[in-house]
Parts: C-alpha cells; sequence; structure tokens
C-alpha cells in the first residue's frame, strides 16, 4: 500500500513516509493509493474480535508487513488501547485517544536510530498540532515523554474549556509545549499549514503533523465503525452474515468540527461496512451542513473570520482539514478531474467560497447528509437525555458536542424506515464541558450541580484545575511568533 497527496503532486509516499510528514509537501493530504476491501467474509469472520484484534485486521490493509511485520502492528495496537477503562474500548458510549499515533512515531524513531547513541545524530521529529480541544490533550498523552520527539500544540486562547486547557497545559514533560495564541482554531490550524509550507524550517526541525491531518490518525478511527457495529448486531441478538443482519444499514450521526472522525465512517463505508448514511451534524458554524445543501463551501463573513463561539467549541471551526480528502473522493467519483480539488482549496482560501458543481453535490448525497444544531437545542437535548421521559431510558449524561450528534440523529429518524438504525457518536466527556451542562441543568429541580458535576467527574480530574501548569502565550495568530517559540524551546 502506497499514498499520494489530494493535491495529485506528490505519490508514492510509504506508510511510514506518510505518517511522519504528516502534510503532503504541495500542502495536500495523504490518501492511500486506493481503499481495500475488507475481505469477503468479514462479517463473519470479524463478528467475534475484540477492539483490538479487529484493529490488527483494518489496519493491516493499510500498513504493508514489509513496514510493520504483524506482529510489531500487534504489539503496537494492544499497547496503543491498554490504558482505556473499559474492557471493549469504545463501547456504545466512550472517547478514543490518540495513543496509536504517538505510538506508531516512537516504533518509527526507535528503528531510524537503532545503534546511534551520539544524541546529536539521532533522527529527531518534531510534532506541530492545532486543536479546537479535545484532540490536543489526546495528541500530548499519546507523545508525552517520547524519546528524540517534541510537541508544540496550538489553540486559541479562552476559546477551549478550562477543563480541556488544564489537560493540556498541566503536563509538565519537557518534550511537551503548549502554545496559546490570540484568535480562533483556524488561525490556528492556518499557521500550523504555513509552518509546513515554510521548507527551509520544515527542514531544520523536521516537522510531523499530528490530529486528523495525519493519515494514522483517521485509519484508527475507521476500527470504531466496525467495532459498533458488530456490537450493535450482538445487542439485538442477530447473527452477523445473516438474512436479518443484511436487512440492517445504520445511520452514523457524527459532531464534526474538522470532518476526521466522520471521514473515518466513509472509509468504513467505501471499505464494504452497510451503511446507510453518514450524518455530518454541526453547530451555528454551519459551512459543511450549507455545502451538503447546495454543493458551494462559502465562509461566513464577519469578525474572527466568521466563527461562531458557541457551547461546543471543538467544532467552531470554518475550514475543516480533512474535507480536502473526502473532496479528492467525491471528484473522482463524478468523473471530474481530481486536480480540481487544489483550485477548489485554493478558491476557498483566497475567495472564502468554491462551487463544485451538481455532479459532485449528487455523489455527496449517495451517502452523506447533514444537519445544525443551535446552542438551545443543545442545552435541551443534555436536558432531555438526563431526565428521558421514556421511563425505560435510563438517564445519560452527555457533553455539549455529543448533544449535538444527538439532536441531529433524532432529525432524521423519522425520515428512514424501521430497518435503519441510528447511532450517534459520543466524542467527549461531559466534565469537560460543565458551563454547558450546568446551564442545561439550571433551574432543573431536584438538581443540584455542584453534586452532579462531582459525581461525573473521573478520578484522573482530582486536583487538574490547581495542579502547575506550563504554556506560552501568544499575542496575535503570527506564524513569525510561533516559529520564534519553537527556536527557542528547542534552543535549550
Amino acid at each position: 500500500m502506497q499514498y499520494k497527496s489530494t493535491r495529485g503532486k506528490a505519490n508514492n509516499y510509504t506508510f511510514e513516509q506518510a505518517v511522519l510528514a504528516g502534510l503532503s509537501p504541495d500542502g495536500g493530504l495523504f490518501i492511500p493509493q486506493s481503499i481495500p476491501q475488507a475481505p469477503a467474509d468479514f462479517l463473519t469472520k470479524w463478528a467475534s474480535l475484540s477492539f483490538q484484534e479487529l484493529a490488527l485486521e483494518v489496519l493491516s490493509l493499510y500498513i504493508d508487513q514489509t513496514e510493520i511485520p504483524k506482529q510489531d502492528l500487534k504489539e503496537l495496537v494492544d499497547r496503543s488501547y491498554s490504558t482505556f477503562r473499559h474492557k471493549d474500548i469504545t463501547p456504545l458510549h466512550q472517547d478514543v485517544a490518540l495513543q496509536f499515533v504517538g505510538n506508531l512515531f516512537e516504533y518509527f524513531l526507535k528503528r531510524k536510530n537503532a545503534g546511534i547513541e551520539n544524541k546529536a545524530d539521532r533522527h529527531k521529529i518534531t510534532v506541530v498540532g492545532a486543536t479546537s480541544g479535545d484532540t490536543g490533550s489526546a495528541a500530548i498523552y499519546g507523545l508525552r515523554n517520547k524519546q528524540d520527539l517534541d510537541v508544540f500544540i496550538l489553540f486559541p486562547t479562552g476559546r477551549v474549556s478550562p477543563i480541556q486547557e488544564a489537560q493540556m497545559t498541566t503536563v509538565l514533560d519537557a518534550n511537551v509545549h503548549n502554545v496559546s495564541v490570540k484568535g480562533t482554531f483556524d488561525d490556528c490550524q492556518d499557521i500550523v499549514k504555513g509552518l509546513f509550507a515554510n521548507k527551509d524550517f520544515m527542514a531544520k526541525y523536521n516537522l510531523g503533523a499530528v490530529n486528523s491531518i495525519n493519515w494514522a490518525r483517521i485509519l484508527a478511527q475507521t476500527v470504531y465503525y466496525f467495532h459498533s457495529y458488530f456490537s450493535l448486531l450482538r445487542s439485538l441478538n442477530i447473527t452477523p452474515g445473516s438474512e436479518e443482519a443484511k436487512k440492517i444499514h445504520i445511520t452514523y450521526s457524527v459532531p464534526t468540527g474538522n470532518f476526521g472522525d466522520i471521514l473515518a465512517g466513509y472509509y468504513a463505508h467505501q471499505m464494504g461496512l452497510p451503511t446507510a448514511k453518514l450524518l455530518v451534524a454541526t453547530n451555528a458554524n454551519d459551512i459543511l451542513y450549507r455545502f451538503f445543501c447546495s454543493g458551494v463551501c462559502e465562509k461566513n463573513v464577519g469578525e474572527d473570520g466568521g466563527v461562531h463561539e458557541t457551547l461546543s467549541p471543538a467544532m467552531d471551526i470554518v475550514v475543516s482539514s480533512n474535507f480536502e480528502r473526502l473532496l479528492f473522493y467525491l471528484a473522482r467519483d463524478a468523473a471530474v478531474d481530481a486536480q480540481i480539488v487544489n483550485s477548489w482549496m485554493v478558491d476557498l482560501k483566497q475567495k472564502g467560497r468554491f462551487d463544485t458543481g451538481a455532479q459532485v453535490l449528487a455523489e455527496a448525497k449517495r451517502i452523506f447528509d447533514a444537519g445544525h444544531v443551535s446552542d438551545q437545542e443543545t442545552c435541551d437535548t443534555i436536558r432531555s437525555y438526563i431526565r428521558p421521559e421514556n421511563s425505560s431510558q435510563a438517564p445519560y449524561v452527555m457533553d455539549p458536542h455529543t448533544a449535538v450528534g444527538v439532536k441531529a440523529a433524532e432529525t432524521v429518524i423519522p425520515k428512514i424506515d424501521s430497518q435503519n438504525i441510528v447511532i450517534s457518536l459520543s466524542t467527549a466527556h461531559p466534565a469537560k464541558f460543565s458551563d454547558a451542562v450546568e446551564r442545561a441543568l439550571k433551574d432543573q429541580e431536584g438538581v443540584v450541580f455542584e453534586e452532579f458535576f462531582k459525581a461525573v467527574l473521573p478520578k484522573e480530574f482530582d486536583g487538574l484545575m490547581t495542579a502547575e501548569r506550563r504554556v506560552t502565550l501568544i499575542p496575535r495568530a503570527d506564524e513569525a511568533l510561533v516559529i520564534e517559540v519553537i527556536d527557542k524551546e528547542l534552543s535549550k
């Protein structure tokens, strides 16, 4: 399996090269040369596998054994998911971190540096990423204390939740560097892309990308779509591969910011997973919702580049990086020259919009649907699941991003037939967004927020808000200022 760029000017990359580079030299994102198909008998062969066993099967389709022998890959997978609190890793309820990507970086670096004792001669990587909240801490915890690797995470000042910021900035490992940027997530993401386009800087520090820009992150996320399908059938006592199972198709509702999570669902669908629809759930930053309605991708005009501040801040994004990967496939399937993706992305940056046309929109609607959810609807949804009207339904506490996905799912349920089932992906712990949950619980009879908060707070958060922190503040979104920070930290 080899990898290529969405913009057509970089080809024949190995998996290792694609992972370590992160972003393609032509500014595009790496995608597999072709999307492999799951084995013909996967519905029965994979049905009883554990999450780790399933991950090994899925990842092996994209990673040649000449690059990572299967036993090594198994050890990477087992180590990556050994720290999760739930034995199923992703039961129909929990959040997945970036452990696998961090362990891949470590694996490749150890192999490159085998036998090299002189520190100056060792191969090193500087990982740079932007986060709107959740993925920043996941990246940091996946990369902390890794030898020959430094990680710099940029996040928008005041636009991540207090707990999210604490999760990132209280990690004091010497190789972890947090940079708080006065601006929006899109500003942070533009800076990261600018650093990768700076060839001299990139060569000097051997930059690597993290979060969903990196192909390995998307690949790891693909697994839990398969896992949820088999878990659902087990819960319904339906035999995978049976005639009864063939009648069931799943719609996945996915809270969507940078488009990585739902893109993983697209890959699973293309591999053969019986998927009816992928529902793109957005908040007030609804550029993707508007695209799936019209085929036009157009930024809002206004302060902060048109970004609306909402109760679901990890989704407060205008330009979703991973959307470019989908555009490549839509153009290809609509028989449009895939090279057009580059011009679309240039138009979006320079003109604030592009129009893909009717053929591409028709391809998009074949598998995707979209919905947008207001802050008020988000609060109403959180409240309704804490106090469900149906007495047989157990109370469930969701964070505001999950609530966006659930509300969007509720809007499509009346449109589908009874043999289709909707799974809404839960993307974060409610304790990370206590302000939104408190707003939803406000004035609820018999609910004392402080008691509720203590009940849902994971023990890992004990003392987090008062722990020592390390972070560098930047007064404006300026690539040169970020370069100064990186130069200073890596010269120590």
